[in-house]
């Protein structure tokens, strides 16, 4: 996810925060202190209710954070790589390869809101416990978030992709059917239905004076957006199936010096062209990344003519690379952690080929004239 920095670790698992998350943390908080708090614990200083709100705040971040770290470290128990945590306005995402069989799979869909449940109980046992006490403000601190984290729990397990409980779903129907796509499908189905459900939901309550309405139906309409997109995926994959990166690259490749200027490289390379994304070459010809050609365009013509195009480029770390002989299904699976298409394809660090999304559509076409239909839903931009 664009738009994040990195805030710190969880085992190993790096955490990090878009920039949403302390605008919408600053909102919660006065939300908390202004209007939660004093309805709950009546009588005290203003003051009081805005550090408490300010606590809960930090406090609802960091259930957020035991929610993923739940994920992360039942995944890379489980021996399935996780690459980080991110925390963003509505939630958390962990990002992790997929689980290889349907039992981790199922592990790690439910270890999140298991989490979320057992730190609600803690919270409400520690709120009647202080209660005691006569603390009202920590007592309505505390009974709050627990309560909040076993919503948090209960909603994450409803059966709808992408939310804990559609890999759940997803996990028990690939078990029972052995198709992890056929499972994928369902569970987004299920998001689509649900996300609709919820939307209707919110919208009824809204109208009738609840303002959390609004928030619901934002939350409904990206999770029906995201099943739909999980379905989309799903489809995809299955229609991926037996595909080889040979049948879909193309070869060969449009390419250009790394260290030619901006303006050189314009004209020279990307001028005889019709690719948008180009792979670069070093002085010894092996692939060094790949520049967009937009954002060379982008650069003020007084710089063109001493900027090396390398600078504006992506490298290789950050690209998805592959063999000629992997499955296309599997490369495409790891577009989330390189660069996306295209997908560079190497033979012993020499670039064999390019796959880009006009590749895979020119694949579809050719399948379907032999009689073999391949349905790629969407439109893959490369």
């Amino acid at each position: 996810m664009r738009g994040t920095v990195r805030i710190g670790s969880v085992g190993g698992v790096p955490v990090r925060a878009h920039w949403s998350v302390p605008l919408i943390m600053l909102l919660f908080a006065y939300g908390f202190a202004d209007r939660t708090l004093p309805v709950i614990a009546p009588g005290l200083p203003p003051a009081a209710y805005a550090a408490a709100g300010v606590v809960g705040a930090l406090l609802l971040l960091t259930s957020l954070v035991v929610h993923e770290a739940a994920h992360a470290l039942f995944a890379r128990r489980a021996g399935v790589p996780v690459r980080d945590m991110t925390l963003w306005a509505l939630g958390g995402l962990t990002r992790m390869d997929r689980p290889a069989t349907a039992r981790t799979a199922f592990v790690v869909g439910v270890s999140g809101p298991l989490a979320s449940l057992l730190l609600g109980g803690v919270l409400i046992g520690a709120a009647e416990g202080v209660g005691r006490l006569d603390w009202r403000l920590p007592v309505a601190v505390l009974g709050w978030l627990g309560a909040t984290n076993v919503l948090l729990g209960v909603f994450n397990l409803l059966p709808a992709a992408p939310l804990d409980g559609g890999r759940v779903l997803q996990a028990a129907l690939w078990w029972r059917g052995g198709d992890r796509e056929r499972a994928m499908r369902a569970a987004g189905r299920c998001g689509q239905i649900v996300g609709m459900l919820l939307a209707v939901v919110g919208w009824v309550a809204f109208v009738r004076g609840v303002p959390g309405g609004l928030w619901l139906i934002v939350v409904a309409l990206f999770v029906a957006g995201a099943g739909a997109a999980e379905r989309r995926w799903a489809q995809l994959a299955m229609a991926l199936r037996g595909v080889r990166v040979a049948e879909a690259m193309s070869s060969p490749v449009v390419t250009g010096p790394d260290w030619l200027t901006v303006d050189r490289f314009l004209t020279d390379v990307a001028s005889g062209t019709r690719h948008s994304v180009l792979p670069l070459l070093d002085f010894e010809g092996r692939p060094s990344g790949v520049v967009r050609l937009r954002r060379l365009a982008a650069v003020p013509a007084e710089q063109r003519m001493s900027l090396p195009v390398r600078r504006l480029a992506a490298p290789l770390s950050r690209c998805t690379l592959a063999t000629a002989d992997e499955p296309l299904g599997a490369v495409l699976e790891r577009l989330g952690s390189g660069g996306g298409l295209p997908v560079l394809v190497l033979d012993g660090g020499r670039l064999d080929g390019i796959v880009s999304g006009p590749d895979i559509q020119r694949l579809s076409r050719r399948d379907t004239t032999h009689g073999n239909p391949r349905a790629f839903p969407g439109s893959i931009q490369g």
